[in-house]
């Protein structure tokens, strides 16, 4: 059945690779993007298929906008976000306004204006902080070390509380290193998976920092277009929060490695700046047993399927990305 869904952040990666999948769905898509540069926001991500898109600029923390946005929509992803770790040390009080109190301004227009609709937000890995258990779960301490990551799991508790106290179907998705088409490309503060990748496709060095030794779980944006879906189609997830990320895990120098070898480049160490070892997690090995048994998703793509699939990407269109 066709529905209507609103994408915050949609000109975003994440946020305009679930357009495309609902478009592909058959489904009416509005997308609200503020087109900040510091938010990730690219025209080129939709510009294969933008007219078939309703596309409202303006921003989270706006409660008109907010209202226009929400009202008659069936789903709501959220992805807007300031998304740097290092931005949100050096801009705290920008990384809270938008993160957390444009997420209470989100949800509470969808209170006072749309409380029918389905609300999924986009979480992150890295709220966790440190492993203090053998694996990450859903249920593991959260103790973050920057405060993009902390602004991002209290937002993730705004969502719950809105769920719990108000009656709204809200549910929580959280992704870990997420790649593929339509991520910026250009810096690391994006992350540092995409970071490389655009190393790559130019062929300059790719820089690790330290021995590259840490541990992580990559996702293919496809497979993580498809956990959000899941989490907003089903019941279940009404109120809960969910892990979506691989099964297979690398150290990031084998990453590193794995995009020299299918992309380009070389792989080079260098020593850790202070402010970048100040804020790293060390290993991250996520646990998705989870979203696995209640919404019975799995993950579909290797590393270097994803990897094919990624320079297939840009290979045609690299300068809009650079």
């Amino acid at each position: 059945m066709a529905r209507r869904i609103l994408i915050t952040g949609g000109l975003g990666f994440i946020g305009s690779n679930l357009a495309l999948r609902s478009l592909e769905l058959g489904h009416e898509v509005t997308l609200l993007d503020n087109m900040s540069p510091e938010a990730g926001g690219n025209q080129a991500n939709v510009e294969d298929f933008a007219a078939d898109l309703r596309i409202l600029e303006g921003d989270i923390r706006d409660e008109d906008t907010c209202r226009e946005a929400l009202v008659g929509q069936d789903v709501v992803f959220h992805c807007a976000a300031l998304t740097s770790h290092l931005g949100s040390m050096h801009n705290p009080r920008e990384n809270v306004a938008v993160n957390c109190l444009g997420t209470i301004t989100l949800l509470d227009a969808m209170r006072q204006h749309n409380p029918g609709s389905r609300f999924v937000y986009v979480g992150t890995s890295t709220q966790t902080g440190p492993m203090r258990t053998a694996k990450v779960d859903e249920l593991h301490p959260e103790f973050p070390v920057d405060m993009y990551s902390a602004n991002k799991s209290a937002a993730e508790k705004y969502t719950l509380i809105y769920a719990k106290a108000y009656g709204l179907a809200t549910s929580v998705v959280r992704l870990a290193n997420v790649y593929g088409p339509r991520a910026h490309i250009r810096n690391a503060q994006f992350g540092f998976v995409n970071f490389f990748i655009g190393l790559a496709l130019q062929g300059r060095d790719i820089t690790i920092f330290g021995d590259g030794a840490q541990s992580r779980n990559l996702s293919y944006v496809s497979d993580c277009v498809e956990a959000l879906f899941a989490a907003a189609n089903a019941p279940e997830a009404i109120g809960e929060v969910f892990f979506a990320a691989a099964d297979e895990h690398y150290s990031v120098a084998q990453i590193a490695a794995a995009i020299a070898e299918c992309l380009g480049g070389q792989v080079r160490f260098d020593p850790w700046p202070k402010e970048r070892k100040a804020i790293d997690v060390g290993d991250m090995l996520i646990d998705n047993q989870k979203i696995k048994q209640v919404l019975g998703w799995q993950p579909q793509t290797g590393l270097r399927h994803g990897l094919a699939q990624t320079l297939a990407y840009y290979q045609a269109r690299l300068d809009r990305y650079l």
